[in-house]
């Protein structure tokens, strides 16, 4: 009588380093343009400086499309499970990779960055949504932790793989050596998600929904792009003002209007499949996004936290190479140098996620966050107060550290309280929205930190102390160029402030996060 060898099922380790290996990928993929900006514009012929709009889209049209599509792509894992969709989140990444390296024009390399950038969103919230499926709730924020080490890694990883690619080889490289790693990645995927639970039932698509809220988030953030600019190119980041108001304010009531539709159509939806009619082809499908989700413990604290903490993140990320570019007048030792700081705040983040992660196991969520808001309220005050033109970069990189720390406990317990609070059938929306919502709220900051940057300095430069020389004396032109450095420095630093003082309105909504029964 022969025995048939039982087929050993991955563990839940390997699923998570298999699907943390594709977030790794895309995470590097989203922030290495930044060191190869200058080559792309050159070798694509794009004219500087009034082709500075048209190079902005090479960044803009990516992050668009990452954010567009985590919530379809999230409830999409809900329904046809996350083998699938996962997997194919990593082929369009791949065709996405094959098409760059070969584009002529600036339009075509768009389409191919928009494809990586669908493939990259999309893995984020299905690997969410893949640990809460293999972890129990008592072990699912570790798990979480080390998935935002990981991606957390390959953001820093990104600008400096980057320079490394324009220095010895080409910026074409970055896509060439992401065809096997994403080959790599389909393979293990596909056989480590094999035993993955499949959905109890097929549900129909909410495409009216989906379409809706795709057009409100296409116009909001092009809305936030242009209602303020932090433009950068060829290594140099300035703050621009917004030359299309009239076309800015449509985007603003676009994107209010679709999302009150999107809002109805998903309460009606949701309403009507509360008693669905058994058998009817006329039943509508469930809504994309469930809003009974926002009433569920802990839900909506957990998000609102992630919106206001992706703000005071893009502040940072934004502010401190602005502020290095205005010390060095070398543009290359400015990048330099802001690379360096910024990796400090990164690098602690990347730690201090999977720390993150062990400590909620043992402390549930409101502490972890709490102590992490605190630091970066901490972080951030010291910035605001202590950073001036002549502050030591060491000081600066200490008080990053600071910040980093902080983003970094934030982002375990936060994922967690989500994916917990969600049912089975949602975790993949709701993995999307912690995303969704974390990016939305970088848009909202970057705009933010634009507008009051630019009314802020037109007041402050009116007030600089200037001798009574004529304007061609060097003395003079010393004085201006002084005091221009003293009022940007200045205006920078309060953004600081302001971001210390969102930080704490966000640890008073930590107090609203409750322990788990379970956790």
């Amino acid at each position: 009588m022969s025995i048939t060898p039982t087929r050993k099922r991955p563990s839940p380790r390997t699923i998570l380093a298999v699907v943390a290996f594709g977030v790794f990928v895309a995470a590097d993929d989203l922030t290495v343009v930044s060191t190869m900006l200058r080559q792309i514009i050159f070798d694509l012929e794009i004219p500087l400086p009034e082709g500075l709009d048209q190079a902005a889209w090479i960044v803009n049209a990516y992050l668009i499309a990452y954010v567009v599509v985590m919530p379809f792509i999230g409830r999409l894992s809900d329904i046809l499970g996350r083998r699938a969709v996962y997997v194919g989140s990593l082929v369009l990444f791949l065709a996405g990779s094959i098409w760059v390296p070969f584009a002529p024009d600036l339009n075509s390399f768009i389409v191919g960055r928009v494809l990586t950038a669908l493939g990259g969103g999309a893995m984020v919230p299905v690997a969410m949504a893949v640990i809460g499926d293999v972890y129990p709730r008592e072990k699912r924020a570790s798990a979480l932790g080390a998935l935002g080490a990981i991606d957390t890694a390959g953001w820093v990883w990104g600008p400096l793989y980057g320079a490394l690619l324009i220095r010895f080889l080409s910026w074409q490289w970055q896509f060439y050596l992401n065809i096997p790693l994403s080959l790599l990645g389909i393979v293990a995927a596909w056989w480590a998600l094999r035993d993955l639970p499949e959905p109890k039932t097929r549900e129909r698509i909410d495409w009216l929904g989906t379409a809706v809220l795709t057009i409100s988030l296409i116009a909001l953030n092009i809305a936030l792009l242009n209602s303020g600019d932090v433009q950068a190119a060829g290594g140099f980041a300035q703050l621009q003002a917004n030359d299309q108001p009239a076309n800015t304010g449509l985007l603003y009531a676009i994107a209010a209007i679709t999302f009150l539709i999107f809002l109805a159509i998903e309460y009606y939806l949701g309403q009507r499949n509360q008693q669905p009619v058994q058998g009817s082809a006329l039943s509508p499908p469930p809504p994309l996004i469930d809003l009974s989700l926002f009433r569920r413990r802990n839900f909506s604290p957990a998000i609102l936290i992630n919106f206001l903490v992706g703000g005071i993140l893009i502040i940072a990320m934004v502010n401190v190479p602005l502020l290095i570019n205005v010390l060095e007048f070398d543009v290359e030792t400015a990048a330099l140098t802001s690379g360096y700081l910024l990796s400090g705040m990164t690098g602690a983040m990347a730690i201090m996620a999977w720390v993150g992660g062990q400590m909620t196991e043992k402390l549930s969520y409101r502490p972890v966050t709490a102590v992490g808001l605190l630091f970066c309220a901490t972080g951030m005050g010291l910035m605001g107060w202590l950073w001036l033109v002549d502050t030591p970069y060491l000081n600066m990189a200490g008080h990053l550290v600071v910040l980093g720390i902080g983003f970094g406990l934030v982002i375990a317990p936060i994922g967690t309280a989500v994916i917990n609070a969600a049912p089975e059938d949602q975790r993949g929306v709701a993995s999307s929205l912690v995303i969704v919502l974390r990016l939305m709220g970088m848009s909202v900051g970057l705009s933010g930190l634009t507008a009051w940057g630019l009314y802020r300095f037109e007041i402050l430069r009116k007030l600089i102390d200037l001798p009574e020389l004529p304007l061609s004396d060097p003395a003079y032109q010393q004085a201006l160029a002084d005091g221009l450095t003293e009022v940007t420095v200045a205006v920078l630093t309060e953004t600081f402030l302001i971001s210390a003082g969102v930080a704490l309105l966000a640890l008073l909504i930590a107090f609203w996060l409750k322990r788990d029964s379970n956790t």
